[in-house]
């Protein structure tokens, strides 16, 4: 009975301490979750402006022969993939890689984003592009500017038909959905905009409006894939906070569970010596 009660006290002191760990990598989360959310609705207002703007030439009746808006011959996708850095975020990766391996053909390249999920795509026979993963954390404005210039580039010389980026949407706090969010070809997006709205009718355009519109859509693809990857993180962050919360909930449960089987243990030791001792008197 005694070597019973050491092995529960053992057993609730290790649940406390990793309770302790939870506990905190939550409250990291959380913090990282509320600086990235800042972050990810700053860059919100300039997107949606930029696409707004974008959306009101292409109402426009001047004919447009961008070649961002023509269909290519390829029919290869180049994907840029986000993933995380570390686990312990619940199914954050589980579900993105799910989502992956039912919506890209695995013999079009894909740019891995995140080193926790590398491994796995590449034996899942994914044509992956970078020999060695990217940490999400290098993996600035910069660095995502060089990568879409890159995939900018195959797209005219129409190695690829499209470009997309494969990303976990944030939806709140609590939600966040795989999602597929292809930049090129571009087409006209939802914004709000209504017919009576276009503010571009009697613009003059200098250089052409084909120029203007291939500079805008190339800055809004960078800034669109920008926003992608900030929503991502934020949605990381969000899912990592709910898994510690979910954790330390479960270790509260454990180490009430386990109390209670100690108190139980003593009471029964206690009543199994008090019985020895009043059997022995009686006996006298």
């Amino acid at each position: 009975m005694s070597g019973n009660r050491q092995a529960i006290q053992s057993r609730i002191r290790s649940v406390a301490s990793t309770k302790k760990i939870t506990r905190a990598m939550q409250m990291i989360a959380n913090a990282k979750l509320v600086k990235q959310r800042k972050f990810m609705e700053r860059n919100r207002f300039y997107s949606s402006e930029l696409q707004k703007l974008v959306n009101e030439i292409l109402q426009s009746e001047q004919p447009l022969r961008s070649i961002f808006l023509k269909e290519h011959a390829s029919t290869a996708a180049y994907t840029i993939f986000f993933c995380s850095d570390l686990g312990l975020c619940g199914g954050y990766n589980a579900n993105v890689i799910k989502f992956a391996v039912q919506n890209l053909a695995k013999e079009d390249p894909i740019l891995i984003v995140g080193a926790h999920s590398y491994g796995h795509m590449v034996r899942e026979g994914f044509n992956v592009v970078n020999s060695r993963p990217i940490s999400v954390d290098t993996m600035d404005e910069t660095t995502l500017t060089e990568a879409i210039d890159g995939a900018i580039d195959l797209f005219l010389k129409d190695e690829v038909g499209s470009i997309q980026i494969c990303y976990t949407r944030f939806v709140n706090t609590i939600t966040f959905e795989p999602t597929l969010n292809v930049l090129l070809p571009y087409t006209k997006r939802p914004n709000g905009l209504t017919d009576n709205s276009n503010r571009i009718l009697d613009v003059i355009f200098d250089p052409s409006i084909d120029e203007v519109l291939d500079q805008l859509i190339t800055q809004m693809v960078h800034n669109v894939a920008y926003a992608n990857s900030l929503e991502a993180k934020a949605a990381e962050q969000g899912a990592r906070r709910l898994a510690m919360e979910t954790a330390t909930d479960n270790a509260d449960e454990l180490e009430e569970k386990l109390v209670l089987q100690f108190n139980q243990a003593r009471q029964a030791a206690i009543t199994q010596e008090l019985t020895e001792i009043i059997g022995t008197a009686n006996a006298l």
